[in-house]
């Protein structure tokens, strides 16, 4: 696919960042496009779409899927152009300023100006390094949580350490008929108070252990018991199971970076306060970033991609207002307003 139009903006990545960015594009008055190298907008959220969200600014506690369901319906309030399946892997200006985008298909994007929000780049899981894990993916082996209920009174064991492992093993916690955490070390990589109240509850937690062996059923196909080593005294233990989730962590993929002369740091973007990056009219919001002061929370992200979308709005119009006016004052939301009110005053009636 190509599209020919030129847009005043385009965001590379449909994430928290990108999908905020372009809701204050849009507040910005901007031609707005996204474009998303998975099939669905929400980014890495789609790995822990059960997993509960605590630290949204003013957000009750919410599952991962209802915050992505929310940030996307908001992205898509002044109506920009969304592209999925589309990975960016060249960027190029010419001699005019004007930015062509080449996708991995061969389509090709036209933009005055780009905002990089890739997070952590294109996520792969790590997979487990076991001779014949793989015929297991279709049963019982998985690499993220996308129903909690699916492992209701099953023997399940998780394989890993850091926030993921023991989130899913907390949420566990309560529904399976046992949960076993096995971890390289004693130290664990998850937020402190979530780590204390994994191993003050039920969780079976066996350090410094790594999994060895997974043992099939008679048809092989789903896994039946789990042989696991101890790595500082070789020794090895096994577990009838019914599930095994593994949370290794990401490979990351930066393809993109790789085909830019961006200033980088550590595989981020280093950009200023108003996230401009070493190339002119192009910015970068989100956990790809790399600035004094950074905050890696979702929250953090919103702020960038903010700041992003006003940069890009003077960068293209030098004469603009440096922020957008407060959405209980911004004209853009005029209309939008009365509706609401409306409907509020309907279902009062």
């Amino acid at each position: 696919m190509s599209d020919f139009h030129i847009h005043d903006v385009t965001i590379i990545g449909g994430g928290p960042a990108g999908l905020y960015t372009a809701f204050y594009c849009g507040m910005r008055a901007l031609d707005t496009h996204i474009i998303e190298a998975q099939p669905d907008l929400g980014g890495k959220i789609h790995a822990y779409p059960e997993k509960i969200v605590w630290d949204v600014g003013g957000l009750p506690p919410s599952s991962g899927k209802q915050l992505m369901d929310q940030l996307v319906a908001q992205a898509e309030t002044f109506h920009p152009a969304i592209t999925t399946n589309e990975k960016i892997i060249h960027v190029e200006k010419d001699e005019t300023g004007l930015f062509r985008l080449e996708a991995e298909t061969g389509g090709i994007y036209y933009s005055r100006a780009v905002i990089i929000a890739v997070g952590h780049g294109i996520l792969h899981a790590q997979k487990l390094d076991i001779e014949g894990a793989e015929k297991f993916e279709l049963s019982n082996l998985h690499y993220t949580v996308q129903q909690l209920e699916r492992f209701r009174d099953q023997k399940v064991m998780i394989s890993g350490g850091g926030n993921s492992a023991v989130d899913w093993a907390n949420a566990l916690c309560p529904i399976a008929s046992e949960v076993t955490v096995v971890h390289r070390r004693d130290e664990f990589g998850g937020h402190e108070r979530h780590v204390q109240e994994m191993k003050e509850s039920e969780v079976n937690v066996q350090t410094p252990f790594a999994l060895s062996g997974l043992h099939g059923n008679d048809e092989g196909t789903a896994i039946e018991r789990v042989l696991c080593t101890n790595l500082e005294t070789n020794e090895s233990m096994e577990k009838e199971v019914d599930a095994v989730i593994v949370n290794h962590g990401f490979q990351m993929e930066f393809e993109l970076l790789e085909n830019l002369q961006l200033q980088t740091e550590e595989n981020k973007i280093l950009v200023n306060e108003q996230m401009r990056t070493n190339i002119e009219g192009l910015f970068a919001a989100g956990d790809i970033t790399n600035h004094q002061g950074k905050v890696h929370l979702i929250a953090g992200a919103f702020v960038e991609g903010a700041s992003a979308a006003n940069s890009v709005k003077q960068f293209l119009e030098p004469g603009a207002g440096a922020k957008a006016m407060v959405s209980s004052h911004n004209e853009r939301f005029a209309e939008k307003n009365q509706e609401i009110q409306k409907n509020l005053l309907s279902k009062q009636l």
